[in-house]
């Protein structure tokens, strides 16, 4: 979480320090659109406390066909699972979030934590959207988050896989949890939603 807290100010934020919650049940997951400088899906795992992060720029796929590129970012913390709103222009990350798919997952590889290390995940997805079975893999770079590393996000061949499946349009794409998109999240804010800067 240093890399998470070193990025932001909280005295001119409330966006989520990250406390720390109580694990219970089925690691969960979460993909969030993030209209910022460029539209991207961000890919979230929880993973021994925290939500082990990439930034996919074409989002998940249904075909196993389509290998989609996963550049880590920081960790982020468990509360971060509900964030959708508005960081405004200025701010670390600024833009429009909504919550795309969210839901559970089974680790499929043993020793998950270790096996992120190593660059190679196995996992089954019980999300609204995305379901089966996925796999990381890391193909360039180093094991953490140091700007170099790559990843590939890619759909196991399985009875969830869908052939010519494509991620929706970023724009058009309602929440999981609101059923808004981006531009009704933009244009409906509320105190509770914008994270501000003072």
């Amino acid at each position: 979480m240093t890399r998470y807290r070193e990025k932001r100010h909280f005295g001119r934020t409330s966006e989520p320090r990250g406390e720390g919650t109580e694990p219970g049940g089925a690691p969960s997951f979460v993909v969030q659109i993030h209209d910022a400088s460029t539209m991207h899906f961000d890919f979230r795992l929880e993973v021994d406390g925290v939500l082990k992060s990439w930034s996919v720029p074409k989002g998940p796929s249904p075909d196993p066909r389509e290998k989609r590129l996963a550049m880590p970012t920081e960790d982020h913390p468990m509360e971060y699972r509900d964030f959708e709103g508005i960081i405004p222009a200025g701010e670390y990350g600024g833009g429009t979030v909504i919550v795309w798919d969210q839901g559970t997952y089974q680790p499929l590889t043993e020793d998950f934590a270790a096996g992120l290390e190593r660059g190679h995940v196995k996992f089954r997805l019980e999300g609204s959207k995305l379901r089966g079975g996925y796999a990381l893999t890391r193909f360039r770079g180093g094991s953490g988050e140091d700007g170099r590393a790559a990843w590939l996000l890619v759909k196991e061949n399985d009875e969830r896989a869908v052939r010519d499946g494509r991620t929706p349009d970023p724009v058009r794409a309602r929440s999981a949890r609101t059923s808004r998109t981006l531009k009704q999240v933009g244009a409906q804010a509320t105190e509770e939603d914008t994270w501000h800067s003072e």
